[in-house]
């Protein structure tokens, strides 16, 4: 169990970059702010070029700092691409789940994403606005058959309601845990047994490593819970 709300003047024991992609409107900077402040804004703007939010939380007695990055998803921002993809070990990959074309326009988002960020990076896709059901122009099979593909995991998501925004970033902040510390449990043997690797307790980890996950494993389907 995670407790979500860690005490800010404790020690850091993690920083984990997320960025969130996608095309414009599809409710990427809703997602960050149900998630971050646990807000939704009706009128909300569209982003003008790059921002983050924080939120600490504690992942298996460890506490770890989400820096969570949001940019415009109009061509005229992907200027921003190389120092918005550097350092991130995570990715969310946002379509509108009414919205095709927003979904037919992933596997460029993809392309982008493994063309400039860590080729171990966790990526979730998500369907944005599943409170919007009776206007879905995107079958979750769809979207489930491009995850298993790509190896990506996958949930819809309303940032409206609030359904499963918490989940969708737990389920990739935990992921990056496990890999980081399966890499630090590694390091602290080799350290011990004389290698010049150390324990990476208290470090910024930018570049964790993976190990590959079977295709069709990775993905959670699309309840309400």
């Amino acid at each position: 169990m995670s407790n979500f709300h860690g005490d800010f003047n404790q020690k850091i024991d993690y920083v984990f970059k997320i960025v969130l992609i996608g095309d414009s409107a599809v409710g990427k900077s809703q997602l960050l702010s149900r998630f971050a402040r646990n807000e939704f804004s009706l009128d909300s703007k569209a982003t003008i070029g790059v921002e983050f939010q924080t939120r600490t939380l504690v992942i298996d007695h460890k506490t770890v700092k989400a820096q969570i990055w949001d940019t415009a998803g109009q061509e005229r921002y992907r200027a921003v691409t190389s120092a918005y993809y550097r350092g991130a070990v995570g990715a969310m990959l946002v379509y509108d789940m009414t919205k095709r074309q927003s979904f037919d326009h992933i596997a460029r988002w993809l392309e982008e994403l493994r063309g400039h960020a860590d080729k171990n990076i966790v990526i979730m896709l998500v369907g944005n606005k599943s409170d919007l059901g009776t206007l879905r122009a995107v079958p979750t099979e769809d979207a489930k058959e491009f995850s298993q593909r790509e190896n990506l995991y996958f949930m819809e998501t309303s940032a409206l309601e609030a359904t499963n925004v918490e989940a969708a970033f737990l389920n990739v902040l935990r992921e990056i845990y496990r890999t980081v510390s399966k890499k630090a449990l590694i390091a602290n043997e080799e350290a011990e047994s004389g290698g010049s690797s150390a324990l990476l307790k208290g470090t910024k980890i930018v570049v964790p490593g993976q190990e590959p996950v079977a295709a069709g494993g990775k993905y959670s389907c699309c309840g309400s819970s």
